[in-house]
């Protein structure tokens, strides 16, 4: 049963908390709901059953999410009021799972920027033969790649499709053999991977170090 942050004077405390934690991860959040599984009483012995949490326009580590539905496991954390920049303490590793969405314009920026330009630059060598990366979009499910060519002729673009497998993405030419694992943090495990709609999909679960 969801217990909203504002049932109780330390629910509410914790949910707060937890809000500021959350964002302290994060670039940036424009939206985030959250709610709490369990009981004031549960909590009092370090215990929480789960955090659901819902949040929109999120930038993670330079990756814009459209959306994001997270739901936690079982969470032993303690509140710590007098700690401003930690409010709540986890006193051990949790697990998330759920979906995030990623459209496919702010896909392309993200792979143009700093901190992400080597993951397109080499999703272009791997399948094109070609680097660097001038751009990517997301036609309904289909991925397409563009990368120019030394000798200054028209750019080479191909298509290509994605699926989960072995806990990464996979990425499958359209026309032709070959594909490529993306590299994956080992602490993230992806169960299903889809474009649609111009965005990509994925849904996974992921263990959170605190």
């Amino acid at each position: 049963m969801s217990t909203p942050s504002s049932s109780g004077p330390v629910l509410q405390l914790l949910a707060s908390g937890l809000q500021r934690w959350i964002r302290s991860q994060c670039d940036s959040v424009e939206e985030l709901n959250l709610s709490l599984q369990g009981s004031a009483f549960a909590l009092f012995k370090g215990r929480l059953k789960g955090v659901t949490l819902q949040a929109k326009r999120v930038q993670f580590q330079q990756l814009p999410l459209a959306r994001a539905e997270l739901q936690s496991g079982e969470l032993r954390a303690s509140l710590r009021p007098g700690q401003p920049n930690q409010p709540v303490q986890f006193e051990e590793p949790f697990l998330i799972s759920g979906e995030v969405v990623i459209s496919g314009v702010e896909l392309n920026q993200a792979l143009a920027s700093d901190r992400w330009r080597w993951l397109g630059d080499l999703l272009s060598e791997r399948l094109m033969g070609l680097t660097p990366l001038r751009s990517l979009t997301i036609d309904n499910d289909i991925l397409k790649l563009t990368a120019d060519v030394i000798t200054g002729n028209d750019p080479i673009r191909r298509s290509f499709r994605l699926n989960a497998e072995q806990g990464t993405i996979r990425v499958d030419h359209c026309d032709a053999e070959g594909s490529m694992l993306i590299p994956m943090d080992p602490a993230i495990r992806i169960q299903d991977a889809r474009l649609k709609a111009g965005q990509l999909l994925l849904k996974g679960t992921a263990s959170i170090q605190p």
